[in-house]
């Protein structure tokens, strides 16, 4: 992978893990039909290395990630627009990886439960009811990661030192 231009506003590791685990969406992009770059935003979870999303079985993001499961997932966690500096205060986070298809009903089912309760904390006996009624419908995906760059604007980087 490459090495970033501006490395002094790079985030840690550790950064970059709380932004994921903090954060709700982002954008899966993936190799699409005919070679174009497809991006889709998309509501996960990140859990040991790992990314977790849901979708319907059948779609351009299920059949990007069969034929190559190479993928990015993009997370902003701040875009606060400073017009009268003529800049963006950003942090946001790149993760580079392999997705595949959940096939396996337990590793389904746990990466499920981890989506739901990340999303639905309190409701424990009706995210598990809502899981049951749709689990044959579900398809989970597991983005394994192996690469995690983060980035931060220069002003927020010079406010942390």
């Amino acid at each position: 992978m490459r090495e970033m231009r501006r490395n002094r506003q790079a985030l840690s590791i550790e950064e970059c893990e709380i932004i994921l685990k903090e954060n709700t969406s982002g954008v899966l992009s993936v190799l699409g039909d005919d070679g174009y770059p497809y991006g889709v935003p998309l509501s996960y979870v990140y859990a040991d290395g790992k990314l977790f999303f849901h979708s319907a079985k059948a779609g351009h993001k299920i059949d990007a990630i069969n034929k190559n499961g190479k993928a990015s997932f993009c997370v902003i966690a701040q875009d606060q627009v400073v017009p009268e500096k003529y800049t963006t205060y950003f942090r946001s986070v790149i993760v580079f990886g392999k997705a595949r298809i959940l096939e396996d009903a337990a590793e389904k089912r746990a990466s499920i439960e981890l989506l739901a309760e990340k999303y639905m904390p309190e409701l424990e006996a009706g995210r598990m009811q809502e899981i049951d009624r749709e689990f044959e419908r579900l398809c989970m995906i597991e983005l394994t990661v192996e690469e995690i760059t983060g980035k931060e604007a220069i002003e927020l980087t010079r406010a942390r030192q």
